[in-house]
């Protein structure tokens, strides 16, 4: 049962910390398309990881990541106050690369199929 509350809080704290990022005006944040990849919260909900990727690759998900350090106060005021937690855990930013990758799998992809395409 507690491993099915920590997944709805995961997806929660995932989907508020998307809306918030919206709102975010440092120009780090705003420079790509930014997407929260993944949180995870650890079992005492003291600290929550929380994986960033962009498009652009990850560089700019590192900069982003800088950007998300320094407004991490308001996005942590603000996920208090969607969520109504007793205690919202302090925010961890990690820059990943999984929509870089993605995307590169994605282009391989529609290479492979016009090769096929070609030999038929």
């Amino acid at each position: 049962m507690a491993g099915y509350r920590m997944d709805r809080i995961n997806e929660d704290i995932m989907r508020e910390i998307t809306a918030i990022l919206r709102t975010v005006k440092d120009p780090r944040v705003t420079a790509g398309m930014l997407s929260v990849v993944r949180v995870e919260v650890t079992n005492d909900m003291s600290y929550a990881k929380v994986y960033v990727s962009a498009m652009e690759g990850i560089e700019t998900a590192k900069k982003a990541v800088e950007g998300l350090v320094s407004a991490q106060g308001y996005i942590r005021r603000e996920l208090g106050r969607a969520l109504h937690l007793r205690h919202v855990p302090e925010l961890r930013f990690v820059a990943d690369d999984s929509m870089e990758y993605s995307v590169n799998i994605a282009k391989k992809l529609s290479e492979i199929e016009r090769g096929e395409g070609k030999h038929e």
